[in-house]
């Protein structure tokens, strides 16, 4: 038998009542977070995932933390591979509010829903999570209708994005922990460069690398020193990083500044050099020094047989 027709549960002004409560609600006992939608650069078509992404923007929005008693997850634990955190949390947030501060500004995403690789940063913590999966049926159609999106996450692992959000504490995460290459160059005719400029070098015939300035220590009026993280190649698709010349340029893709390159730092340097935590937490140098004493550096495979070596 039908159900009875003088009763409805899909009251148009009751659903719009009880999304207001909810969107008060989190107003009420939710936190600010950014969302941040991922902008793929480079999709691996065979494995279908993004093998280069970045993030240039960042929309705050008010959503309720569910797990009231501390982040989810296993917690943090010391494995073979060192300390590894894996919090996780569940974030609510109104389907009509992420549509008004986010799927309505953000007009270039395929999807006007929130997506798994997406990233939301708390502020209360200072911690960034990835999105990986969307739960848009709970509650479950109490008034027949879905008032929310539960977001399930876990803590983000920094694989060298591009951060370009323009929020200060979002984006000193590329320059603390991208992996960067330090260089010295020559400002001889007040050559100079800026932070967040792209720079480029020509390393051979139809070769060309470039990276994103990061931090710029003039050293003396002669001399300076940048770091350069997000670097890539174009041209012959070949690992190539900057060189040494004193007639190759680099040329400052924002402006018509050029400079000469006098000495790119690698890993195996003991004195100043790249990979050295700009907190003062890298131990590159301590073993560096320490895994000469074990292990033949000069090798291209010390693991293998010395046939194998190239």
């Amino acid at each position: 038998m039908a159900r009875n027709v003088y009763f409805s549960q899909a009251v148009k002004s009751e659903q719009n009542l009880y999304e207001d409560l909810v969107i008060e609600s989190l107003k009420i006992f939710g936190q600010d977070v950014y969302y941040l939608p991922r902008t793929i650069v480079t999709r691996d078509n065979v494995l279908g995932e993004a093998s280069n992404s970045k993030f240039d923007d960042a929309y705050i929005i008010e959503a309720y933390i569910e797990d009231i008693e501390g982040f989810a997850g296993a917690g943090d634990l010391y494995s073979k591979f060192g300390l590894e955190i894996r919090d996780e949390a569940t974030f609510i947030i109104s389907k009509r509010q992420w549509q008004k501060l986010i799927g309505f500004w953000n007009n270039d995403i395929d999807y006007p829903v929130p997506q798994e690789g997406d990233i939301l940063f708390l502020p209360m913590s200072n911690k960034l999570f990835e999105i990986m999966f969307v739960e848009h049926e709970q509650p479950f159609y109490q008034l027949s209708n879905l008032p929310v999106y539960k977001l399930q996450c876990a803590l983000y692992e920094y694989n060298e994005e591009d951060f370009e959000t323009g929020v200060d504490a979002i984006d000193i995460i590329q320059a603390t922990e991208a992996y960067q290459v330090t260089i010295d160059y020559s400002t001889t005719g007040n050559n100079h460069f800026t932070q967040g400029e792209t720079i480029s070098q020509l390393v051979a015939a139809g070769i060309t690398v470039s990276g994103e300035v990061q931090t710029v220590d003039h050293i003396s009026q002669i001399a300076g020193r940048i770091t350069v993280s997000n670097i890539g190649v174009s041209g012959i698709a070949e690992a190539r990083d900057f060189l040494v010349s004193a007639t190759v340029p680099l040329v400052g893709a924002e402006s018509t500044l050029s400079a000469y390159i006098t000495k790119v730092y690698d890993i195996g340097d003991t004195g100043f050099g790249a990979f050295i935590d700009p907190t003062g937490g890298g131990d590159n140098v301590e073993f560096e020094l320490s895994g000469d004493s074990i292990l033949d550096f000069t090798e291209s495979n010390p693991f293998g047989d010395p046939s194998e070596n190239y």
